[in-house]
């Protein structure tokens, strides 16, 4: 005689939505491996409190945002800490956003100028500051307490004494 074996039965499962055509929602969870390669410096610098820019050793080009070639004359740049503090070149409010930002929507975006740096760079403007938002006004960097590595992990509010 054989022996009845059952396997054990769980909570987990698939939702059925549509029979035909069969439509159905389950938990499905993958670990991701990934890597920053030459830009790993700035979201390392990121956990530190430090934005860092790229900054070319041939010509006078330097950028707030990471590449390993200058964008002018191509040559391998080296990394410099920018300031924390900047002026809104421009802005933009966003009332639709992926599905990471949804729940802050309205959240304004803006693109930083930093004296001296060639490009700008895009972060968000978090705080109180409803319609009053105007290009030229200073900011500050802040960064996340516990850090994502990831670009979010910088954002930018409205400098307490501004003079603009």
């Amino acid at each position: 005689m054989s022996k009845k074996t059952n396997l054990p039965e769980t909570d987990e499962g698939a939702t059925l939505f549509n029979i035909d055509p069969m439509i159905m929602k389950w938990h499905y969870e993958v670990d991701y491996i990934h890597s920053y390669a030459q830009d790993s410096p700035f979201f390392a610098g990121l956990s530190q409190g430090k934005l860092l820019g790229s900054a070319c050793m041939k010509c006078p080009s330097r950028f707030a945002t990471p590449r390993a070639h200058c964008m002018t004359c191509g040559a391998k740049t080296e990394w410099f800490e920018l300031p924390h503090e900047g002026k809104i070149h421009t802005f933009t409010t966003c009332f639709f956003g992926g599905e990471a930002f949804l729940k802050e929507t309205p959240f304004t975006l803006i693109l930083v100028e930093f004296t001296g740096v060639d490009t700008l760079f895009l972060s968000r403007l978090i705080g109180e500051h409803s319609e009053g938002i105007r290009i030229g006004m200073s900011v500050q960097a802040r960064f996340l307490r516990k850090s994502r590595f990831k670009v979010t992990d910088v954002y930018f509010v409205l400098k307490a004494d501004r003079n603009d």
